[in-house]
């Protein structure tokens, strides 16, 4: 019997990180993986550290994350935005790795055939603290940086040909309602996003500014919009299982060494989400 597994943030490159992945491995051959983004920023660690799990998992679906689409002086592609995403499409269709731009696969070993729609959606900085409220996005940043939180984005992340990375977004939005909209409406969705979909899981952070890195409030209602079954993101580093409107949504992350070696359980890459 197949069981529907997933993991993000593994962050391969920092150290400590490394040697975990021989720990994300399937129970049985027939199992599928979902990596919900922030596999590492240099393009080739993340060929092929995807290119090892697919040798484990009879079908592995990616999502990008933040760090994923980092353009850094020691990437050997020096591609930007909307060019280096596509060009880790390209990268992951080489692999048989399925994306956010592949047909969406359906996991029929349940009492409904489950649509998987990983999506890749961003953030436009709408997630904002009650002080924050109905200033301009500079005076937001600014507020921000005040606070000492400015997310690494900021310097790598870069919308290119887009003007700015809300602008990213809306397109992105744009693109997954499309795809979304176009899903049977007998089959129910598992919905799997790098930044959470819906704000709840943001309530934590130590920072709380940081949420405007985290979401968009476009995305509020797709878990009932698109009829989840199940909502699976990373990015926060706070895994556990919450719910909103009786949907269960479950952060997968691994998150950095200095995190995970504080929880009680220690290093969890993989999560078990369904069993057949």
């Amino acid at each position: 019997m197949p069981s529907l597994f997933a993991t993000s943030d593994l962050h391969v490159t920092h150290e400590g990180n490394g040697p975990i992945l021989d720990r994300v491995v399937p129970d049985s051959p027939e199992d599928w993986l979902l990596v919900v983004g922030d596999v590492a920023e240099r393009s080739s660690v993340i060929r092929d550290t995807l290119a090892t799990l697919r040798e484990r998992f009879a079908k592995v679906v990616w999502v990008p994350g933040n760090h994923e689409l980092w353009t850094t002086p020691k990437d050997e592609s020096q591609l930007r935005g909307q060019a280096r995403y596509e060009f880790l499409v390209e990268q992951c269709r080489e692999i048989d790795v399925l994306t956010p731009e592949d047909e969406f696969p359906v996991w029929d070993h349940g009492a409904k055939p489950l649509t998987i729609a990983p999506l890749f959606v961003l953030y436009d900085y709408s997630w904002r603290t009650p002080a924050a409220e109905g200033k301009t996005i500079e005076e937001v940043l600014a507020q921000a940086r005040e606070a000492g939180v400015v997310c690494t984005d900021e310097y790598f992340l870069h919308p290119d040909p887009f003007p700015s990375r809300q602008a990213w977004c809306t397109e992105r939005l744009k693109v997954s309602t499309d795809r979304l909209d176009a899903i049977p409406a007998e089959h129910g969705t598992i919905l799997v996003s790098h930044w959470p979909l819906h704000r709840h899981p943001t309530a934590p952070l130590h920072y709380p500014d940081f949420a405007l890195w985290c979401g968009t409030t476009e995305t509020e209602d797709w878990h009932l919009r698109y009829r989840a079954e199940l909502a699976v993101y990373g990015h926060l580093h706070i895994p556990r299982t919450t719910s909103a409107d009786g949907v269960r949504f479950e952060e997968v992350s691994l998150g950095y060494p200095r995190e995970w070696s504080r929880r009680a359980r220690g290093a969890v890459p993989l999560r078990k989400l369904l069993t057949a």
